[in-house]
């Protein structure tokens, strides 16, 4: 129960900042197969199935509640005035995960170079939607909900949900990209004291999260079992056109700061970026000896 509400914490951090997404830390834990399996035995499972999905998500979603709601409780504030050393620091995340990703795939991805066009691909479509939305074109229009926003709202709701459990990009880069991650983080932020003005931005978007787990996650599992090879790469790709999207990151905010540079680049949470990687590594060592300790006795 405890290591399983350690997990969810830490896809908490992640899922709750652009830059990484939950789904990475559950695969650099070692959790990751038993993760979307356990929400597509939810879906589509038997009844032992559902249940044991279920329980397992639950000892992970208390942990992941806990983190989401410390992480909101400063991002609102933090992010705006620390950008730089947010993004700084997710970019040592993200450089760093990715050799450890490679390494850890290494068998479906040797030999498969002709793949490399699936990386590609990833890179082009997260740059691609990066550099048409690095405006944040959405965020000046929440409160005036309307039918092209509500459309807007729940696709983003699905294409974020679908980027959280793939390991690759963040939901939370990809709602900054779609200039929506600020109102989110504000939104939520101020439900958490009792203020629900804004709620219908929550509603949508939670809509759009209900209907990709039903419709993609069953997708990403397929393409895994079948295509794993091919999905890899393109979630590698997606990684690194991601790098893009952070630093492009500030051009988002409510009040656009320049797209980071060296100037503004902080060594110092680069760093300590590439050491929470090889932190999670550790706890994955720690959880798998804990798992077959359990498993003997």
């Amino acid at each position: 129960m405890i290591l399983n509400a350690i997990r969810g914490f830490c896809m908490a951090l992640a899922d709750s900042v652009p830059g990484v997404s939950g789904g990475t830390i559950a695969f650099l834990m070692g959790f990751y197969d038993e993760f979307i399996n356990s929400i597509n035995d939810i879906v589509s499972g038997s009844k032992e199935k559902k249940i044991s999905g279920i329980k397992f998500l639950i000892k992970l979603g208390i942990g992941w509640i806990i983190g989401m709601g410390l992480a909101v409780s400063i991002l609102a504030n933090v992010f705006e005035s620390g950008i730089y050393k947010v993004s700084s620091l997710f970019l040592g995340f993200i450089i760093l995960a990715i050799p450890v990703m490679i390494a850890e795939e290494k068998e479906c991805l040797k030999g498969k170079y002709q793949n490399i066009i699936f990386a590609i691909i990833g890179i082009a479509v997260v740059a691609g939607i990066t550099y048409f939305n690095s405006n944040g074109v959405v965020e000046h229009d929440v409160a005036n909900l309307n039918i092209g926003l509500i459309l807007y709202l729940i696709v983003a709701g699905m294409v974020a949900i679908s980027a959280m459990v793939l390991p690759g990009i963040s939901g939370s880069t990809l709602l900054l990209i779609f200039g929506l991650y600020m109102p989110v983080i504000s939104t939520v932020k101020e439900l958490m004291h009792f203020n629900f003005s804004n709620i219908l931005l929550i509603v949508f978007l939670g809509i759009g999260v209900i209907l990709g787990v039903i419709v993609v996650i069953r997708l990403i599992k397929k393409s895994l079992e079948k295509f794993r090879s091919q999905t890899i790469y393109m979630v590698l790709g997606m990684m690194i056109g991601s790098l893009y999207a952070i630093v492009m990151g500030p051009t988002t905010l409510k009040v656009p700061k320049e797209a980071m540079s060296f100037s503004t680049f902080s060594i110092v949470f680069f760093i300590i970026g590439g050491v929470i990687v090889f932190g999670m590594q550790f706890l994955k060592k720690i959880f798998e000896g804990k798992e077959k300790a359990d498993e003997k006795a």
